[in-house]
């Protein structure tokens, strides 16, 4: 049944039915939750060896002969740098490894710019009138959040099937020196699971900013994070801005926070000589070194690049399944209905879900009575308004299967009654 072009009498029909089903739901007494992209049970599992390749008897000695359970480096062991090159694509030595949180370096990154000028000729951010940041929509809130804290006005970018509208960030950033940066999920993006293409990878790389410390925040968060066997691949945005003469726009993040143990990960940021001697500085004063036993630790036991990839299968034969479920369900039950759209991604860790016009916070609502919490509507967007009401994002890793199955069902309800409501109110 499409509701769009369905009579009066009969949506009430439907209507009638869906409360029904919805009651059925709502004494179930159910207590689920989708609200955050954490790994599961059986993910956390597989990083237990971790725990092991060190003890009393090990050798805590790194390559460069430091002890690691001693001060010193602030940078990071070598052998950790050298992982992370390979990860981010770039030579070690432009890596710093930091701590367990990826979020933790970029707030530090734009903590930096904002107190320190990049070049000469450039004042500090916080200096800087009307300051602004570009923020692709939908997006991950916690970028959202820290440009909000430091208060930085967020125009949206539209995204597209290929990354950020690149018609768009070109004209803002070439007439507004205000505009200091653009926060990117590059690769699975947060939450539609978009890979930018080379061309938007290109086009971002020879960006022409009005502001000459305009920052490209590159956070590389699932690239590792395939689902299925026809994985996406991202471009590699250093070597094209080296090649498009802005070495020292692009700063690069990761972490293993969902390869090992998010909170115990280790995380890590690379960029240019030049951006790296002024976030160092900054650091010098901020801490003496990171944890040189956990860089060391995941060292031991992914040994390089290809123990990661290893690892990350048995991830992605854990959660095939769960994305399986999400996007069966949504097929069976909104596909002909004309009130829902939802993206297919091959990794990362969510589905987006545009559900109708005007609906998201009510569909989010009837979840959460129904005892299925879901990631607040409004949530992808900065300050948290979606201007339409209309994304949801689905986070599907963590529930056992069983559950999902239920929440499932319980959200498809609860879309289709929203819809009912809002085109028979109409």
């Amino acid at each position: 049944m499409n509701y769009l072009n369905s009579t009066k009498e009969q949506l009430k029909s439907e209507y009638e039915s869906l409360v029904k089903q919805y009651e059925d739901v709502k004494g179930k007494g159910l207590n689920l939750n989708m609200a955050r992209g954490k790994p599961c049970k059986e993910q956390l599992d597989l990083s237990l060896g971790m725990l092991d390749v060190l003890n009393s008897k090990s050798s805590f000695v790194g390559e460069d002969g430091m002890d690691c359970r001693n001060y010193g480096v602030l940078d990071g062991i070598k052998e950790c740098r050298e992982l992370f090159g390979q990860i981010l694509g770039v030579d070690c030595d432009k890596v710093m490894v930091g701590g367990s949180s990826s979020l933790n370096m970029m707030f530090d990154t734009i903590s930096c710019l904002m107190t320190n000028s990049a070049y000469d000729d450039c004042k500090p951010w916080y200096e800087v009138k009307d300051r602004k940041f570009l923020c692709p929509v939908p997006g991950y809130d916690r970028h959202f959040g820290i440009t909000q804290y430091y208060g930085f006005e967020m125009i949206c970018v539209p995204m597209t099937e290929n990354g950020p509208d690149m018609d768009v960030v070109e004209k803002l950033v070439a007439n507004d020196d205000t505009i200091k940066g653009i926060w990117c999920v590059p690769k699975y993006s947060n939450p539609q699971g978009i890979t930018y293409s080379d061309e938007t990878v290109k086009r971002l790389a020879a960006l022409k900013p009005a502001a000459k410390d305009f920052r490209i925040m590159w956070d590389n968060a699932y690239c590792v994070h395939d689902i299925t066997d026809t994985p996406d691949t991202l471009l590699n945005i250093y070597d094209e801005c080296i090649k498009a003469g802005n070495e020292d726009m692009p700063i690069l993040f990761c972490s293993t926070s969902k390869i090992t143990f998010p909170g115990a990960g280790v995380a890590a940021m690379a960029a240019s000589d030049f951006n790296m001697n002024l976030f160092k500085e900054r650091y010098n004063y901020e801490i003496i070194s990171y944890d040189k036993l956990n860089m060391l630790r995941h060292v031991l036991y992914f040994k390089n690049m290809d123990g990661i990839l290893e690892h990350m299968k048995k991830h992605k034969a854990i959660l095939k399944p769960k994305f399986e479920i999400v996007l069966n369900t949504l097929n069976k039950e909104l596909s002909e209905t004309g009130v829902g759209s939802w993206t297919n991604p091959n990794g990362g860790y969510f589905v987006s879900v545009d559900v109708l016009v005007g609906t998201a916070k009510r569909v989010v609502q009837l979840c959460k009575e129904a005892g299925v919490i879901l990631t607040g509507a409004g949530a992808t967007y900065p300050c948290g308004n979606d201007p339409e009401d209309k994304n949801i994002r689905i986070a599907p890793t963590f529930p056992p299967n069983e559950e999902l199955e239920v929440a499932m069902d319980v959200f498809c309800i609860c879309t289709k009654l929203a819809a009912c409501e809002k085109l028979l109110d109409d």
